[in-house]
């Protein structure tokens, strides 16, 4: 009745009306957080498992062409990662091949396969085993015109010769191996490290982590906001990395010593996008640890062919 009286009683409906709607709006807000978070939360981590997939591409491939090889299919006669004292010997051996006038074809294929010309030479000489080529791709193949040589390369550059037909295969060591003075940088989310190396050999080293979070399970307005935090964190190293990498070419006049990044694929991608960096080739490599043990797992992986005998 007093609350009548003075007019209280409708301001406590309005505030328990008010008290409802604040509810409503919260739980529709936390809905909409934990949708974010979720979504967040899974491209975290594919982010994170891209690398392990993309690693595991080729043995999984293989098993697949031993099974077609098993219901009657084609299948490569053998396969192989090819990294420092084994690749430089295949590579020598390769270059050191003689045959006649144009008894050696040398041909970059690239990922959509063979162009129906070169499918027709090639065909002479692997038959149907020229499917092999396009299942390879993108890669380079040499083969000479008795099949004694038939095999396909997957060389960390991407160097896409034209198809050539000569006595030699027409191989640079450098498509396949560390030469003269380059460059290799390893990114990740949380890590940098540059190395300059005259060939194998590291004669400058940068490197430094930045304190970025990790995972976070959680929902609600603090997986939003830990998210912002994130993303701000990875932010601010990416401008990090492009300071030190300008700060590199500035420093020693590097314009013509090519410059190899690798890492995280989608780090490295952001990292190219948004600045004016042309390295001479990108690849995603599973590189741990601290920045100069990803750095040798990142030169490790990057300087590795895969080989397949057709």
């Amino acid at each position: 009745m007093l609350d009548e009286l003075l007019g209280r009683a409708s301001l406590k409906e309005r505030i328990d009306d008010l008290e409802d709607e604040n509810d409503r709006l919260r739980k529709r807000y936390e809905a909409e957080s934990d949708r974010r978070a979720e979504a967040a939360t899974a491209r975290q981590d594919a982010e994170e498992r891209i690398n392990r997939l993309e690693d595991r591409i080729a043995q999984l491939e293989g098993e697949l062409e031993r099974k077609n090889a098993d219901d009657g299919g084609l299948d490569v006669r053998g396969r192989d990662l090819l990294r420092r004292d084994r690749l430089e010997e295949l590579v020598d051996r390769l270059a050191s091949f003689r045959t006649g006038a144009e008894g050696a074809l040398t041909i970059g294929v690239a990922d959509d396969g063979l162009t129906e010309s070169v499918r027709t030479q090639l065909a002479d000489v692997l038959g149907e085993r020229v499917a092999l080529v396009d299942d390879a791709a993108p890669c380079l193949c040499c083969v000479d015109d008795a099949g004694l040589i038939a095999v396909t390369l997957e060389p960390p550059t991407d160097p896409d010769p034209m198809a050539t037909w000569d006595d030699r295969f027409a191989l640079e060591r450098e498509w396949f191996l560390p030469t003269g003075t380059h460059a290799l940088a390893v990114v990740r989310t949380d890590l940098f490290a540059l190395g300059v190396y005259e060939g194998d050999e590291r004669i400058d080293y940068r490197g430094f982590e930045s304190n970025v979070k990790g995972s976070h399970s959680k929902g609600g307005f603090s997986q939003a906001r830990f998210e912002r935090i994130r993303d701000e964190q990875i932010d601010e190293h990416l401008e990090r990395c492009r300071t030190a990498l300008a700060a590199y070419e500035r420093g020693g006049e590097r314009t013509d010593v090519p410059l190899y990044l690798v890492g995280q694929r989608g780090v490295v991608d952001a990292l190219v996008d948004d600045s004016q960096l042309q390295p001479a080739a990108t690849a995603a490599v599973d590189a741990t640890g601290a920045p100069k043990q990803a750095l040798e797992d990142a030169v490790r992986s990057f300087w590795t062919t895969e080989l397949r005998i057709l």
